[in-house]
């Protein structure tokens, strides 16, 4: 119990540590890029958790028993963002659900990451990690239901926290040079802010914010507009994953590997 209490105030001081530097923007020539504090919280865990600075106190933190508590509560850190996705999308509700079948049209691009992503896993040598890693991009919905049907201890759990950390490192980096690059083709701002709710926090944070100094005056509609495609992506990705990605994921697998089955029947998966 009390290797769990110094575990949780260890998190604690990071996360203050990360929210004292906030957000953290630049220009590159005509671009916005910001670094949200997520990014700095990873970082700062990652250095400290390496062997050379994992002495004493750090040792003691960074146990196996920490590692897998973290793994399996993992979840419940997400639930009060997707309440808070909840709250943001409410002003702009009425006009939201005018274009409501784009935002749900927008979701179905999840199954790219299977149909790309898989075949390219396997070709570079990953096993059941190819599974977690290319199920989705690696956001919230996917790694919380790997981690409830499998544990994040699993290679299915390497493989789609493998992912999470990329994409939270890099992705929220990429994603701010996008929006601005794809604006010059003259796509409608609105567009450009679904867009941006690909299902990730903090890609979308990222892309949008580098979209709004391009519209100052929509800035609220830009963020309604990619709060409310994040939260859709989010929620119908969920039944996209497990009625389309999963089966689709079942057959390329099988085919791939000649392998009799792999374990993730229609509707759910399990790790028997």
């Amino acid at each position: 119990m009390k290797e769990k209490i110094s575990f949780l105030i260890y998190v604690l001081c990071i996360i203050v540590v990360a929210e004292f530097i906030g957000v953290k923007s630049f220009a590159v020539g005509s671009f916005h890029v910001s670094i949200l504090p997520l990014v700095f919280a990873v970082l700062l865990t990652m250095i400290l958790g390496t062997k050379l600075l994992r002495r004493g106190l750090l040792q003691k933190i960074y146990t196996t028993g920490n590692i897998e508590f973290a793994g399996t509560n993992m979840i419940f850190i997400m639930l009060p963002l997707m309440a808070r996705y909840g709250a943001d999308v409410a002003p702009k509700l009425n006009e939201i659900f005018q274009l409501g079948w784009v935002f749900i049209l927008q979701a179905i691009g999840n199954i790219g990451t299977v149909l790309l992503g898989l075949p390219i896993a396997l070709l570079l040598g990953l096993k059941r990690e190819s599974i977690g890693a290319t199920l989705g991009i690696g956001r919230e919905g996917e790694l919380a239901y790997i981690s409830e049907k499998f544990s994040l201890n699993s290679p299915e759990g390497r493989g789609v926290l493998s992912i999470y950390l990329v994409g939270t490192l890099f992705g929220s980096i990429i994603f701010s040079f996008i929006p601005p690059v794809i604006n010059i083709l003259g796509f409608d701002y609105r567009a450009l802010a679904i867009g941006t709710g690909l299902g990730s926090a903090s890609m979308m944070t990222a892309a949008s914010s580098s979209l709004i100094p391009l519209y100052p005056n929509h800035a609220e509609t830009i963020f309604s507009y990619a709060a409310a495609s994040q939260l859709i992506t989010s929620f119908m990705g969920t039944y996209i994953m497990v009625f389309l990605s999963i089966p689709l994921m079942n057959v390329i697998f099988n085919l791939l590997t000649k392998e009799n089955a792999i374990n993730i029947p229609l509707g759910g998966v399990n790790n028997e």
